[in-house]
């Protein structure tokens, strides 16, 4: 081993020898940090064989993960010959009472992969089943709100509209400009190569008001409110809110899911129309700066370019994601357990699934609509 730092752990074996191997230097976590080192240690230092002796008094220093290395690299048994002094004798012992063997590894066998597959599934089967009945629940608050508005929980509804709406308009034009220039920038290569300059309006114009917009604004509801709403409702559960709200008789579904579902309901419309209108912006620009397309030749072959249902697709489809997202939200924070790990788990299932259905719905929507506005 090299010897150009007095630091570095390293050993003198000397073979025949009933103390062959003489350890030196410091044998720490913070020198087995040094690149390669460990590696090399383990590769050149001699096995633990019968009849050869270890002396560690020349070491500096060995502390726990030292010593844990030298007990696993002896096959966690004591040498018959070990020279060390008091404290390392002690803290050799500590660590081999505290090693653990390392448990097996479970061979997978057909019969369990068969088990696993099942409990899969039936967990499956009760998120479908929980979500039907909350969508049922939703559709019974909404026909009891109906008969006594005035008894409805609008306090709550308006500061949901107003945190998962207002709040969320600067992020939302941000990404939907950027995502204008991009596409606008992209095409525009395309465009130039056939002489096709003017149809970037329809290509702009068709991307972003039918489908872009509204995904995109979805998307970010979905990472930005739909975690928030389940983590509000998990944070209930932690602190046994929501077993005093059923102790007075108070609904969930009315107090806390009605509230939000009508608020992203309301609010979804209007940021996917603000993300389009950032998006359409970033793209004008884009186009003028590429291709040459005046910001006035861009407004004016709009309306030409696209009908007025896509406009109308686009609205509806951001009313199913509000919804979508809303009862996702609910239905991860209402399942939370009283732990933070259940809350943490409920919180990061809930944007997974939120994004994946809405790009499933959003892909159901353009198939069943394909011949609308095209």
């Amino acid at each position: 081993m090299s010897t150009t730092n007095d630091a570095t752990p390293r050993f003198e074996s000397e073979p025949a020898s009933e103390a062959a191997v003489r350890l030196l230097g410091e044998w720490t976590a913070s020198q087995f940090a040094r690149p390669g080192l460990l590696r090399e240690l383990k590769r050149r230092l001699p096995e633990a064989e019968p009849g050869r002796g270890w002396d560690l008094r020349g070491a500096k220093q060995i502390d726990h993960v030292g010593a844990q290395f030298l007990w696993d690299h002896w096959g966690r048994r004591w040498p018959p010959q070990l020279e060390t002094s008091d404290t390392q004798r002690s803290l050799l012992e500590r660590v081999a009472k505290l090693t653990t063997e390392p448990r097996r590894k479970r061979k997978a066998s057909w019969w369990t992969l068969y088990l696993e597959f099942g409990a899969s599934l039936l967990r499956a089967m009760g998120h479908v089943r929980d979500f039907i009945r909350l969508l049922g629940r939703l559709t019974l608050n909404l026909g009891r709100l109906a008969k006594a508005p005035h008894q409805g929980p609008w306090r709550d509804f308006s500061g949901h509209l107003y945190r998962i709406g207002a709040t969320a308009l600067p992020i939302t034009a941000l990404v939907g400009s950027l995502i204008g220039v991009v596409l606008a920038y992209l095409t525009a290569q395309q465009l130039k190569q056939f002489g096709a300059d003017a149809y970037i309006v329809n290509i702009l114009g068709i991307a972003l008001i039918r489908e872009l917009g509204p995904l995109l604004g979805a998307i970010l509801i979905a990472g930005r409110s739909g975690s928030a709403i389940t983590a509000q409702i998990g944070v209930m559960r932690v602190t046994d809110e929501l077993d005093a709200m059923s102790v007075m008789g108070i609904s969930h579904s009315y107090r806390l899911v009605l509230p939000r579902a009508m608020a992203l309901a309301i609010a979804m419309p209007l940021i996917s129309g603000w993300t389009t209108l950032a998006g359409l912006l970033g793209g004008m620009l884009a186009a003028d700066l590429s291709l040459g397309i005046t910001p006035s030749y861009f407004i004016n072959a709009l309306p030409d370019a696209v009908m007025v249902s896509n406009l109308v697709l686009a609205q509806v489809k951001s009313v199913v994601f509000g919804i979508l997202i809303a009862l996702i939200g609910c239905h991860f924070g209402l399942r939370v357990l009283p732990n933070t790990q259940s809350l943490g788990e409920g919180t990061t299932s809930s944007v997974v699934t939120a994004i994946t259905v809405v790009i499933l719905v959003d892909a159901l929507f353009a198939i069943l609509f394909k011949n609308v506005g095209i």
